[in-house]
This record gives structure tokens, sequence and C-alpha cells, in this order.
């Protein structure tokens, strides 16, 4: 019986194996994961449909595998009685030696009687008498012994401790991200004790056991190395805390890594909308001043119900209610048939930076949500996303996108249209800085940097700057975002 890909989500034809939890001789059941597959965006355990005893495995890690792929053979109930059916004719020897070993037996009764004159000859000469019933006997025990040939059937044994493993690795408490930093770091996880909640193994704990390994093998190069450890340059520049498989090029020591299936997919998007969309970006600043001192004043309540209060609630909202103001942002084009399609329906993409690369799920209906629906919405699709927790179907539907730089650093971008979307916002980290005032007086203000990259084929440059200037004016303004519905 064969188990294949089944489908895993509208659109996709295709995935890449990150990882195989079962092998050859294990016995498992349906429902019961069996490989971890890579979607251009998503990462999913793949379960089996069917038990039996697997006889072949059909993938290997890192193959590209079509919707409907075979992946591994498996043997019925029924089927694997069948070879047990087989075993027996070993047996059959076993009991031909047996009666082989009977004739010895008959030949030892007789023998028997004379064992007292052994024993005489035993005490005159103790140790060749000794020797040859101790060598005769353990020829006995050779000849009976077909356990040699049960012993060809313990290569199935050998297998047993490998499917074991696999099994084990299956239960480890570490997400798809986690595993996938293990495997390019060569860190085995049934080795690294977790620290996260309930023993779940977290990204520190791999870095630190991959830190401890490469201390342990510094160590004992440190004293054999001496003077000959400056040649050894390999040991200097291998890092193992890089991605990939040691290699070396004509310059040195390299790292390979295969490229994913999700950063193979970013690469095409972001070539068809580098090729495809004429981009203009435009640069502005919000004085979020007043918006920081409401966040301040509200981030206790927010904790006290288990949720931290940044500013990205109230940007997005800003967003959501200026989108609604100008639809031609809110569009796409469909150029096939020549037309547009305004979208009656406001859902906010996220950029949120992620170990397998840049995933943008989608927040729905944001321009009908308050501040509090936003951040829980948020706080719960950031850890979705980082935990590998997420589904395809969470990362569609977009009409808008929002990359928050400032996160990580820095302040001014030309972020990429997010296409079919025709436009996107890029916020960087807000900074202190002098600005005049309407009185001529400078204050000290928060500024918020912002980045709007537009497809100028259907967006215009005023259209952008008047969407721009009606975000940074609900900014500045944080009281009408909270009166907004």
């Amino acid at each position: 019986m064969q188990i294949k890909l089944p489908e895993l989500g509208d659109g996709i034809e295709s995935g890449d194996v990150l990882e195989i939890f079962v092998s050859v001789g294990e016995v498992i059941e349906a429902g019961q994961d069996i490989v971890e597959m890579e979607t251009d965006k998503a990462t999913v355990p793949v379960p089996a449909d069917a038990g039996g005893k697997i006889t072949k495995i059909t993938v290997s890690e890192g193959d590209t595998v079509p919707i409907g792929g075979v992946l591994l053979e498996v043997e019925a109930a029924e089927g694997a009685d069948a070879p047990a059916e087989e075993k027996p004719e070993p047996p059959a020897e076993s009991k031909a030696e047996p009666e082989e070993k009977a004739e010895p037996e008959e030949k030892a009764e007789p023998e028997a009687k004379p064992e007292p004159e052994e024993k005489a000859e035993k005490k005159s000469e103790p140790e060749p008498e000794a020797d040859k019933p101790e060598a005769d006997e353990p020829k006995a025990k050779q000849e009976p012994a077909p356990a040699p040939p049960s012993q060809p059937a313990a290569p199935a044994a050998p297998a047993a401790p490998a499917t074991t493993q696999p099994a084990n690795a299956s239960s480890i408490p570490a997400g798809p991200a986690i595993r996938k930093l293990a495997r390019e770091t060569s860190v085995d996880l049934a080795n690294v004790r977790g620290t996260g909640p309930g023993g779940r193994i977290t990204r520190d704990d791999v870095l630190a056991a991959v830190r401890s390994a490469s201390q342990a093998k510094a160590a004992p190069a440190a004293p054999a190395a001496g003077s000959p450890s400056r040649p050894a340059r390999p040991a200097a520049p291998v890092s193992d805390d890089l991605p990939g498989k040691a290699d070396q090029d004509e310059f040195g020591p390299i790292r390979v890594e295969r490229m994913s299936k999700i950063r193979k997919t970013i690469s095409a998007q972001m070539h068809a909308s580098w090729s495809n969309v004429p981009r203009v970006t435009n640069f502005d600043d919000a004085d979020i001043t007043d918006l920081e001192r409401l966040r301040q004043s509200s981030k206790e309540d927010y904790a006290a119900q288990g949720l931290k209060l940044t500013t990205m609630p109230f940007l997005i909202k800003a967003v959501a209610t200026a989108l609604r103001q100008h639809p031609s942002i809110n569009a796409v084009i469909d150029s096939e048939n020549e037309q547009i399609v305004y979208k009656d329906y406001v859902n906010i993409g996220i950029a949120v930076d992620t170990d397998r690369g840049l995933v943008v799920p989608v927040l729905p209906d944001v321009d009908r949500m308050g501040i509090p629906d936003i951040a829980r919405g948020l706080a719960e699709t950031a850890g979705k996303v980082r935990g590998g927790q997420f589904s395809v179907s969470d990362l569609k539907g977009g009409s808008f996108t929002i990359s928050n730089l400032g996160a990580i650093g820095g302040q001014y971008s030309t972020p990429i249209v997010n296409i079919p979307e025709v436009a996107i916002l890029l916020v960087g980290r807000s900074r202190k800085l002098p600005v005049v005032m309407p009185d001529d007086s400078i204050q000290p203000r928060l500024m918020m940097p912002l980045s709007l990259s537009y497809d100028h084929r259907l967006v215009d440059g005023g259209t952008a700057a008047r969407f721009l200037n009606d975000v940074i004016g609900y900014l500045q303004a944080p009281s009408r975002l909270l009166l907004a519905l």
C-alpha cells in the first residue's frame, strides 16, 4: 500500500521534505505523523492515512514531492503476517540440525558410562582431557546454534533502534523552525534540554548546544596545536553558528545550504514585483508624542489582560481607516482582463521576520476592529508564525502590507510591493527630534519614520501623498483612532 502526499492547501502543487519521522521496518498507525513538509510559506506535518509496517521510503530529506506523490510504502497487517510464514523455513533447517545434535547425544550416552574413567584420566592428565570435552561441548553448542540464522534476522534489530530514534525525534518538544535550525547546525535535539514552557526547546537552547560543541572541539585543538595551529586556518574561520554544511572552495572554508521552498518563493515573488511594478516610494514622519503618552498610560491595563501594547495596533488601525478613504490603494490590477478590482474589505498583512524567512500573515477585517482586538490578534498571529503553527490560509487574502523595520532597527527603506497588492508601508524606529512647533518654539518630539512604496501604474503620487497624510493625521491625533469604527 502506498501513502501519498495529500492536498496541503489551495494552489499548492508540491512541497519539500524537511524531516522524515519514520524508517523502514517501523510499524505505524493511521494518523501518525510521518514527514514534515515545507510549502511556499508554511511548514506542516503530514500524517499517514493508513497503518502498517513500512517496507520502503521513497523520498529523502530535501526532495521536492508533488501533490499525490508517493512518500512511502506500507505492508498491511495481513501482509505483515505473510513474511512471518516465510520465516518458518529456517526453523525447519534448525530442526534438521538438532537431529544431528541428537546423534551426538546418543553417542554421549555410551560415553557417559566411561565418565569415571575419564575422570581418572583427568586426574592423571587434568589439562589435556579437560580441554577436549570443553572444546567438544562448545562445538556442539555452536553447531546447534543456528542462532546465527536468527541473528541474520537480527539485522532487523539494528533497524529497530533506528526506528526508535525518529519516533523519539517526533516527540521532541520543538517547533519546525527550531528543528530546521538544529539540522542546519548539526545539533541532535535528543541531547538538548529545553528551557521553554513545558520543557520546550528554544532557539537559545540550540545555540547553547552549538557553542558548547564548538568549545569542546576547540579545547583539544588548543593543546595539540601549538605553532601548527596557525597553518590550520579552517579551524578558525569555520563557525558552527553558521547554517549549511561545511565545505571548501579555492579561497578557504565555506558553508553551503540548499535553498528552502520559502526562500525560493520569496525570490520569485520579489523578482516578479521588481520586474513588473514601477515602484515609487514616499518618505515622511509622524509625530507620535501624544500617541506614546496614551500608550504608556494604557499598557498596564493591557498587561493585566496578558497583552503587550505597542504602537503597531495604532498604526494598523490608522492604515485600515485611511484605506477606506482611498480605495485605489486597497485594490489590485487585473492585467489579463484589463481591469481594476477594488476590494470592499480591508485585510492587512503584517510582515514577520522568522528563522525561515519573511512571512506575511493576514489580519482580516481590521477596519472593523478596535485597538484591543487588533493587539490581541497581532499577538496571536505573531506567536503562531514564529512557532511555525500557521497554515497557508493564514497568508492569503491580504489587500495591503505593513512591514515593521523599527522592531529590528533602521529608519527609512524602499520596500518592495507585495504583489498583487499595489502598496506597502514600512515603519522605522521612532526617535526624538527637535521640531519647530506652530508657535515657532522648538520642542523634542517623538517622530516615527514612514516609507510608502506604491505601484505607479494605479496609484498616482498625489493619491499616495494624501493617503500617507491621513495615516499621519490619525497617528498624531490618537483619539480619532479610538472613535473610528
